[in-house]
């Protein structure tokens, strides 16, 4: 009688268990995407320099510590330089990257919040409410998203929570039309079909059946809106609809444009922090997508 070595039982244990496991399966995936893992090691980087740099490098952005534009990299007290005023960029830099990503993770959970409810709601029940429903995302997706968050921000006071708030009530309609067609596709398996049987109501049927196997093309969705939310901070902040006392990167570009003739690093080193943030979460979301494709795994 023969017998199967236990190291080869063990490998296939582990294979199998491996196969059975959708996240280390979309994880495999996603640490071969080259480019995805460099973006995620740019965007820790930055997260960490974000939770860290205040606490080792502790000089309040809006403090004058200098005269003004003092080039980079002369002064070692400065080593970034300073603005117009004499405020130091590399305090300006660390702590005003924290309200650029908080505000780019908020306006993109509200995005999500908005788009996957009203989706959802479309995309399930159909008819009617999908025709009233998709009838109000194309009113919002044809106003200029710019220009109507600036109406919204003007209309409050600049604040940072006004902003934000802002940004999520223009960029949810794209989330809205991915929900849909997410829950339009969902709805007619057969495990749908068979919950639906057993006395399942609609809600358990959208949010503990549907919801679930519809989440990876909505979280590299809301992958994406980080990136923009974070540049459209970073545009309303230019044009002086934020809030003045919470230093932003966005901030920092917009009360030095008058002086990028004369002191460029001013604007190129905040500048540079969004085009690398922006990046990185772009490069991420890539990589997400290929993580949760299934014929990338088949491959």
């Amino acid at each position: 009688m023969s017998t199967r070595p236990a190291s080869s039982i063990s490998d296939a244990q582990a294979a199998a268990i491996e196969v059975l496991s959708p996240s280390r399966e979309a994880w495999r995936v996603f640490r071969r995407n080259k480019a995805a893992m460099v973006g995620l090691i740019l965007l820790l980087l930055v997260i960490i320099v974000m939770l860290a740099g205040p606490t080792l490098y502790p000089v309040k952005p809006f403090d004058i510590v200098a005269d003004p534009f003092v080039e980079p990299f002369v002064n070692g007290q400065v080593l970034l330089g300073t603005d117009y005023l004499g405020r130091d960029l590399l305090a300006g830099m660390v702590v005003g990257g924290r309200a650029t990503l908080i505000v780019g993770l908020s306006a993109a959970l509200i995005t999500v919040l908005i788009g996957v409810g009203i989706g959802a709601m479309a995309g399930y029940f159909g008819g009617f409410v999908d025709e009233l429903l998709m009838r109000i995302t194309e009113f919002f997706q044809v106003l200029p998203s710019l220009l109507f968050a600036m109406v919204l921000v003007s209309l409050f006071s600049p604040s940072l929570p006004v902003v934000t708030i802002a940004i999520g009530a223009v960029a949810w309609p794209g989330t809205a039309r991915l929900a849909r067609a997410e829950f339009m596709r969902l709805r007619q398996l057969e495990y749908v079909s068979a919950a639906r049987a057993m006395g399942a109501g609609s809600a358990r049927l959208m949010w503990r059946e549907i919801l679930p196997n519809a989440l990876p093309p909505l979280i590299v969705s809301a992958t994406l809106i980080i990136g923009v939310a974070i540049l459209f901070e970073a545009g309303l902040s230019f044009l002086g609809l934020s809030d003045p006392n919470i230093m932003s990167w966005g901030l920092m570009i917009g009360s030095n444009r008058k002086y990028v003739l004369d002191a460029w690093w001013a604007v190129t080193f905040p500048g540079f922090a969004i085009f690398v943030t922006v990046l990185a979460v772009s490069l991420v979301g890539d990589g997400l997508n290929d993580a949760f494709n299934p014929k990338l795994h088949q491959r």
